[in-house]
């Protein structure tokens, strides 16, 4: 009984942590292949391209714990660079650009949360369409070229460093631990939970649905606004294509994180272990030589296996 018992805490223990087994994995790989990959600027230049995908997994992650998907998220990050960076260069001052941005991304997240909310329509398609609407605005805004030369002052945080240290990541560090407080300490963050858990239990136990939808929402396009901010003063510029390159890897590394597609089931641990993975993976496949069309292939598969891990987790737990 003593052994069957120590085999499940193991099981468990493997299920539970399976990300951040894999992460090690994948750095202890990396490394055998190449020992550079422990310099510190490998692994600071990991945390710099980890911290927009992290804001983006954090975006997507609130709207699947409620077992509905955000598709909107990378056209919010750039429609709303677009409108702060085109507002700079009409004379507005940067600040007031940046909380532009921010102001935009969240009204764009607010119109997803009360047509998903107060229309009852698909999140699915909602917000595929609105991604659609967003990126085409941003297509025919730019006419296909790049707005570049943003002021310094813009880029501060995107670019600028800490003695040695790059900045970006201690957004990445500070976001994360907000929401883990958010999520496991807070009435919004529990109303999450039990709202993507059972829609008709929380209603039942007086939680206002629509009201936590909504601002689940509204705090989806704010992050996706901040990601949006930090992406264009990290390239300097925004592109006709901005971002489209994360489209598919935030929904990976929150459900490879452990936030599970049925909702009501998700850590900020988890999403922080799968948005680290998928960087490692692809700043590691890029360090060791291997093209680039090989990394779209393992970026596709990481996809697929996020999908497996979250059905084969469902299914665990549910024999447990």
């Amino acid at each position: 009984m003593q052994s069957t018992s120590a085999a499940r805490k193991i099981v468990d223990f493997c299920m539970n942590q399976a990300v951040w087994i894999l992460l090690v994995l994948s750095i202890l790989i990396m490394g055998l292949f190449r020992s550079s990959f422990y310099s510190f600027g490998i692994l600071s230049n990991i945390l710099v391209q980890a911290t927009v995908l992290g804001l983006l997994a954090i975006a997507i992650s609130m709207i699947i714990l409620l077992g509905d998907i955000n598709l909107a998220t990378v056209g919010t990050a750039g429609f709303s660079a677009l409108i702060g960076v085109l507002a700079m260069k009409s004379g507005l001052p940067v600040l007031l650009s940046i909380l532009l941005i921010l102001v935009v991304g969240s009204l764009i997240g607010l119109v997803n949360g009360l047509i998903v909310t107060k229309l009852k329509a698909n999140a699915l398609i909602t917000t595929l369409a609105m991604n659609m609407v967003l990126q085409g605005g941003l297509l025919a805004i730019t006419g296909g070229t790049t707005i570049s030369q943003l002021p310094d002052s813009y880029k501060f945080v995107s670019q600028g460093k800490i003695g040695a240290f790059p900045a970006l990541p201690i957004v990445l560090i500070v976001a994360f631990a907000a929401f883990h407080v958010i999520w496991e300490r807070t009435r919004f963050g529990r109303a999450l939970f039990a709202v993507g858990g059972n829609y008709r239990g929380a209603y039942i136990a007086g939680i206002n649905v629509e009201r936590t939808k909504i601002w689940a929402y509204v705090v989806s396009g704010l992050l996706s606004g901040v990601a949006g901010w930090l992406l264009s003063g990290y390239m300097g510029a925004v592109t006709s294509s901005f971002g489209t390159t994360y489209e598919m890897q935030v929904i990976a590394a929150a459900v490879i994180g452990g936030v599970s597609l049925t909702g009501g089931r998700g850590s900020m641990l988890g999403v922080l272990a799968g948005t680290l993975l998928l960087t490692v993976i692809q700043v590691g496949l890029a360090i060791l030589g291997i093209e680039s069309t090989l990394i779209t292939l393992a970026g596709g598969l990481m996809i697929f296996v996020a999908v497996l891990i979250d059905a084969v987790r469902n299914l665990y737990n549910a024999r447990r």
